[in-house]
C-alpha cells in the first residue's frame, strides 16, 4: 500500500535519531555525516520555510498543467466545466504518484499535488451533486485516507478528521431539529469512540510509519470532545442552527451539564496528562482551560478586562514559580531539570558506544597511558633486562 521504499523510510527515522543524538552531544559531527552517508533516505525538507517555498513552486506547477488543459477544453464550454475538476484531480493523483516514485516525501512539491487533488475531488463532487454536503464529505474523507495510507501524508489525516466530522454533522442535520438538538452529544460520543480506537491502534502499531498521523487524529479527538459540549459552542450553535434566542433570565436546555463539562474536562485532561506524562494532552488541557475562562467571561463579565488580565497574570506567575520551586530538585518523573538528551555526561559515553557499535564507527577517545611500565625487568616485574 505504501508507495515508498520502507527501508528508506526506516533510514530516515534513524537519521532523525542520529540528528537528535548529535544535538544532545552524544555523537560528533563526523559521525552524524557518516550515518547520513551510509543510510539512503527519502527526499524530504525539515526546514519549514524551504518546504513552504517548494509547496508554492508545486502549486505553480500544478496550476500551470491545469491551465493548459483548461485552454484546450474551453471550446466544449458546459461539458468541460462539469468534468474539469475530475481531470484536475486525476492530475493530482498522477503527479503525486510520479513524485513518490522519485522518493519525494514531505518535501513541499508532494504537498501541493496531494492537497490539490483533495481540493479538486471535493469540487468535482460538489458540481456533480449540486453541493450535497454529506456526499462531498464522504468522498473527501475516503480520498484523504487513501493519501495518508499510501503516501504517509500527515496533513491528509487532518483533512480526513475534518471531513469525517463534517460527515457526522451534516448527517445529523438530515434528521431535522431533533438531529440538531442532539448534535453535541453525538459529537461527544463520536470523539470518545474515535479516540479510543486510535489509541488502541497506536498501542498495537507494529510499524511506526503511521504513528504521526494516528497521533494527530488522537489529538484531534481530544479537541473535538471538549468543543462538542463546551457551553459557548453549544449555545451559539443552538442560536445559529435552531434559531433559539436565549432571553434574559433563561438558559439553554441542560445548561448545568454544559457548564460542568466546560470546566471538568480540561481539569481531567490536565490530571491525566500529568499522570501519563503526555505532553500533547498537557498543552491541549492548557488551551482548554483558557477557552473555558473565556467562555465564562463571554457571558458573565465580573471584572474589567485590565483587572482580569492583571490578576490572571499574577495567578499564572504564582503557579509557575511554585511549580518550578517544587520540581527543580526532582530527578525522575515530572521535573524541571533538563532532559537527558541535553549534554548529559552520565549517558554520553554509553550512547556513543551504542552508536559506534551499531554503525561500526571507531571511537575517538584515546586510551590513557598506564602509570606502571612493563618490560625490561623493571621494578614491576621480571623481564629480559634482568634488573630487579
Amino acid at each position: 500500500m505504501i508507495a515508498y521504499d520502507k527501508r528508506k523510510i526506516d533510514n530516515g527515522a534513524l537519521i532523525d535519531q542520529a540528528d537528535t543524538l548529535y544535538k544532545g552531544g552524544f555523537i560528533s559531527k563526523d559521525q552524524k555525516k557518516f550515518i547520513e552517508k551510509e543510510l539512503p533516505d527519502l527526499k524530504s525538507q525539515s526546514n519549514i520555510l524551504v518546504r513552504i517555498g517548494f509547496f508554492l513552486l508545486g502549486c505553480f506547477l500544478y496550476l500551470s498543467i491545469c491551465g493548459v488543459i483548461t485552454l484546450v477544453g474551453l471550446s466544449s464550454e458546459r461539458v468541460f466545466f462539469e468534468i474539469c475538476c475530475y481531470i484536475f484531480a486525476v492530475i493530482g493523483f498522477v503527479g503525486i504518484e510520479l513524485l513518490a516514485k522519485q522518493d519525494y516525501h514531505n518535501h513541499g512539491l508532494d504537498d501541493a499535488f496531494i492537497l490539490g487533488a483533495l481540493l479538486n475531488v471535493g469540487a468535482a463532487i460538489a458540481i456533480t451533486t449540486e453541493s450535497y454536503e454529506i456526499i462531498i464529505a464522504l468522498f473527501v474523507s475516503a480520498a484523504s485516507l487513501f493519501m495518508f495510507l499510501r503516501y504517509l501524508h500527515v496533513l491528509s489525516m487532518l483533512v480526513f478528521c475534518f471531513a469525517v466530522s463534517a460527515f457526522l454533522f451534516f448527517g445529523m442535520f438530515e434528521f431535522g431539529d431533533i438531529g440538531k438538538a442532539i448534535l453535541p452529544f453525538a459529537a461527544m460520543i463520536f470523539a470518545g469512540i474515535f479516540y479510543f480506537i486510535t489509541k488502541k491502534i497506536i498501542d498495537r502499531l507494529a510499524e511506526s510509519h503511521y504513528y504521526n498521523g494516528l497521533l494527530l487524529a488522537n489529538s484531534f479527538c481530544l479537541v473535538l470532545f471538549y468543543l462538542s459540549c463546551n457551553y459557548l459552542v453549544v449555545r451559539e450553535l443552538s442560536a445559529e442552527l435552531l434559531g433559539e434566542e436565549v432571553k434574559p433570565g433563561t438558559d439553554i436546555p441542560f445548561a448545568f451539564f454544559f457548564y460542568a463539562f466546560t470546566f471538568v474536562v480540561p481539569v481531567f485532561y490536565l490530571v491525566k496528562a500529568l499522570k501519563t506524562k503526555d505532553r500533547i494532552m498537557l498543552w491541549i488541557s492548557f488551551l482548554a482551560i483558557a477557552f473555558s475562562i473565556y467562555t465564562i467571561r463571554f457571558y458573565h463579565s465580573v471584572l474589567p478586562v485590565e483587572v482580569a488580565l492583571t490578576l490572571g497574570g499574577l495567578v499564572l506567575f504564582a503557579i509557575a514559580y511554585f511549580s518550578i520551586k517544587k520540581l527543580k530538585e526532582k530527578e525522575s518523573g515530572l521535573t524541571f531539570k533538563p532532559g537527558r538528551i541535553n549534554h548529559s555526561d552520565t549517558l554520553l559515553n554509553a550512547e556513543a558506544l551504542v552508536v559506534a557499535s551499531t554503525f561500526g564507527i571507531k571511537p575517538e577517545v584515546k586510551p590513557q597511558a598506564s602509570p606502571m611500565e612493563f618490560g625490561d625487568g623493571g621494578f614491576s616485574g621480571g623481564g629480559s633486562g634482568g634488573s630487579f
